[in-house]
């Protein structure tokens, strides 16, 4: 879990909504119904991520590797449990605050199922990363108590470390994997990135707060932010593909 220091978020240089705590920001009925979206998206996100870790486990080609999975997995459920916890203390439903977003989630999943076990520690670190770094972005537009939550859940499981030493080694054992990796992990970028934007433009409170902002609490992205956004997501997935040792 991400450490917080004693700055207050006026300190760190926030305005509007994201220099405010949870109890002033929610007295906007807008404001609430978009961080609900919020919750609810990450929640099933996470929620989706167990299951696929332990779907992927059984592909794992070592009993270690088995191991590894369902550690990680397990570090998924209870980044799920944590959201759904906030959801019922902000007095929202979890299952109605995730039903929205479960359709989009499981197609996603579907259309990005691994062929092997090489391809899921590669969508694990791609795929999710840039989700992730997507709603890294997002929380700095969140009240001080949403966003500490938010950033706490989008911590490495340790999914990183694993997928880079795995997916290296392979390559090593044979360069021609490479290749096909690296195909599979731009399809990936193309597939996160429009399932990133339809979490957004599919509800009105979320995109309010995002793009125009919230009672003129909140300053949004404009236009010009939006791209900067996109090109640093980017940008980081290229960092990303490189440690993989793949071309981006």
């Amino acid at each position: 879990m991400s450490t917080v220091d004693n700055a207050s978020p006026a300190d760190e240089g926030f305005t509007g909504i994201a220099a405010q705590s949870w109890d002033q920001a929610s007295a906007s009925p807008l404001y609430r119904a978009a961080v609900v979206d919020l919750l609810g998206a990450l929640a099933y996100g996470e929620l989706a991520a167990f299951e696929r870790l332990a779907e992927d486990a059984k592909l794992a080609p070592t009993l270690a590797d088995k191991a590894e999975l369902a550690k990680m997995a397990s570090a998924e459920f209870h980044h799920f449990e944590r959201l759904r916890d906030r959801l019922t203390a902000i007095d929202a439903e979890p299952t109605a605050a995730m039903e929205p977003f479960a359709k989009g989630v499981d197609d996603f999943h579907r259309q990005t199922a691994p062929s092997d076990w090489l391809e899921g520690l590669v969508k694990a670190y791609v795929g999710d990363s840039i989700a992730s770094d997507f709603y890294r972005e997002v929380a700095t537009h969140l009240d001080a108590d949403t966003r500490a939550l938010v950033l706490g859940v989008l911590d490495d499981t340790g999914h990183g470390h694993f997928a880079v030493e795995k997916v290296r080694a392979a390559i090593e054992a044979d360069p021609r994997v490479g290749g096909r990796l690296a195909l599979w992990a731009r399809r990936l970028m193309g597939e996160a990135l429009s399932q990133a934007q339809r979490v957004v433009a599919e509800r009105d409170a979320l995109s309010t707060m995002l793009v125009g902002g919230v009672d003129g609490m909140a300053a949004g992205f404009d236009l010009a932010a939006v791209g900067e956004m996109f090109a640093r997501i980017t940008k980081a997935h290229t960092k990303r593909m490189a440690a993989l040792g793949l071309a981006a």
